[in-house]
């Protein structure tokens, strides 16, 4: 039934990134050849591994590694396990971390394969910042601004991002969003969700005005101020096809409107829901335009997780779909810095959405609903957007496919039927929101999509991002666990603590700062230099066995301003 290579983890044949047999916290990153014995096929079915078009593969995960370059590394996590041959090259995830403290002290030096600058260049191509005005011409903001930053290892990139300021209601808006299968579903979800959740904070007023200037030909109210790096671009040639399906979405919204204050988090999930119904509508309409008709089976058979924020004065929401997530950055009173947790990821680690699941199938299902801890042993978030392989019908799938382009029907993805298909839909895109009042001990928030959750622990992430945005170092004692480490080398590591210390930063962006920890850091907690030349310079074929895309936005809040809220409600 299947025989085709898979191309990212969320849908894999593998159960999950990075499953090479190397050291990925080395101070010294082998070759592959010096790792381990590759076939004399591998790095020709690597180039050929087409993985960035929407049905290339017959499965496919969330982040693309080794495993999805052939049938011939099809795994049992969709996962079919791969020939004894090749059985060498795979680590599971509860084995790797074996691997993460294993350094193997050089007695040569070693050469960089990228100089500083190169290495700061490379990490800050993406990178953008906004700082809000004082007075935005309404009321005084509780967010100072933010950064935000991409690191691909994916080519091209699936991860997403977004900010925006509503302009009708007061609030701003930010999110991650992590593609799989390809990037459509996250490029549609990223220049699409924030106006449908804008549209859903309206008043009834403001929607019958906005209605009332398209019937008669006049010049719209603006909704949103985007935020966007020149390379967060916007699709021209699906623009109207959004629109009209955005006006749909109002219309209803008008008919439908009591008169009542919108409540934001239902606004959330409903602006969630109702573009993941849209994106599966318009893929089953289709569009006269081959060229839409073909981009919007795209992004219905791709798919994406999201992470959304909407601050408004001290209320803080957070919309969770999928394994990204959102962390609050709170100072306590001895300047330290502690981690709050403002989402949940949706996978099977975590026990209410397991229950959940089971909970929406018949009882007959239970052992098939999850296997190897995927959704119907395939998908690793048990939310997102698209993915309408397991939220259609069987009869509906055929149906479109044949009725499709050629692109599609010819597929093997497409006529692909997961195992125990029985009763969908097994996927939604509803979120799960969190609402949190801020406080002037909440200095930032940081959301991230699951490349930087891999490789650093929430505590770390909230220690670094604080001490970049303070300049206040509160160190820990160097912790060598079970190394052996000479006086020469503690040495070392001391010198470059001090120099850290004292140096400025060479970073301007917080999310810059915490990508250059993600990728460099070492045993020890500091960024080492070899590691990240290295990791940064490997070819686009190899880069998604040691990490995944990595997309950060840090905002960072005023706390004076919070603090006069808050005096103001006593």
């Amino acid at each position: 039934m299947l025989a085709a290579s898979c191309c990212d983890r969320r849908m894999c044949v593998c159960p999950g990134p990075r499953r090479i047999a190397i050291p990925v916290r080395s101070s010294r990153l082998p070759l592959l050849s010096d790792a381990m014995p590759a076939p004399a096929h591998l790095f020709p079915l690597i180039r050929n591994c087409e993985i960035s078009r929407i049905g290339s593969t017959a499965c496919y995960c969330h982040h693309r590694h080794l495993c999805c370059l052939s049938s011939h590394f099809a795994h049992s996590h969709f996962r079919y396990a791969p020939q004894k041959k090749f059985a060498a090259l795979y680590r599971p995830k509860e084995h790797f971390n074996h691997f993460i403290h294993t350094r193997d002290y050089a007695s040569t030096p070693q050469r960089f394969y990228l100089t500083p600058p190169q290495v700061n260049s490379i990490l800050k191509a993406n990178e953008y910042s906004f700082k809000v005005p004082e007075f935005d011409g309404k009321n005084v903001s509780s967010v100072l601004g933010f950064d935000s930053n991409q690191l691909p290892a994916n080519a091209p990139i699936e991860d997403r991002r977004s900010a925006a300021t509503c302009l009708q209601t007061r609030g701003m808006l930010l999110g991650v969003f992590d593609g799989h299968a390809g990037c459509a579903c996250a490029q549609a979800v990223s220049e699409r969700l924030f106006y449908y959740i804008a549209v859903s904070l309206l008043p009834h007023e403001t929607l019958l005005e906005i209605e009332n200037a398209v019937e008669s030909g006049r010049a719209l109210l603006p909704i949103l101020q985007w935020h966007k790096h020149p390379n967060d671009y916007f699709s021209k040639e699906a623009s109207k096809l959004y629109f009209n399906s955005l006006r749909t979405y109002w219309q209803e919204l008008i008919d439908l409107n009591s008169g009542e204050t919108t409540d934001v988090r239902e606004a959330l999930i409903n602006a969630f829901k109702r573009l993941d119904n849209d994106i599966s509508l318009e893929a089953q309409v289709g569009d006269p335009n081959s060229f839409l008709n073909y981009l919007v089976l795209r992004v219905a058979f791709s798919g994406a997780t999201a992470c959304v924020a909407h601050v408004d004065g001290v209320d803080l929401h957070v919309a969770n779909t999928g394994d990204s997530r959102a962390m609050l950055g709170v100072q306590e009173e001895d300047g330290s810095w502690s981690a709050v947790n403002l989402s949940y990821d949706h996978n099977a680690q975590n026990e209410r959405e397991v229950e959940r699941v089971k909970m929406e199938h018949p009882k007959s299902e239970e052992k098939s609903l999850v296997k190897q801890d995927r959704l119907l042993g395939l998908l690793m978030p048990f939310r997102a957007f698209g993915d309408v392989k397991f939220k259609w019908s069987i009869e509906l799938q055929k149906r479109v496919v044949e009725s499709g382009p050629d692109q599609l029907n010819d597929n093997e993805y497409t006529k692909f039927i997961p195992p125990n298909y029985f009763t969908p839909p097994y996927l939604t895109a509803e979120p799960e929101v969190i609402h949190h009042k801020l406080r002037p001990q909440d200095k930032f928030l940081v959301l991230a999509t699951d490349g930087l959750w891999e490789t650093m622990h929430r505590q770390d992430v909230a220690r670094i991002v604080g001490e970049y945005l303070t300049g206040v170092h509160h160190q820990q004692p160097i912790a060598v666990g079970g190394y052996k480490v000479t006086l020469g080398q503690m040495h070392r590591l001391l010198t470059e603590r001090r120099a850290k210390i004292s140096s400025v930063f060479e970073d301007q962006n917080a999310a810059t700062h915490l990508i250059r920890h993600a990728v460099g850091n070492n045993e020890f907690g500091t960024v080492d230099h070899e590691r990240l030349s290295k990791m940064l310079s490997l070819p686009e074929e190899l880069a998604r066995m040691y990490r995944d895309d990595i997309t950060i936005i840090v905002v960072q809040f005023n706390s004076r301003v919070i603090g006069a809220y808050q005096d103001e409600e006593l």
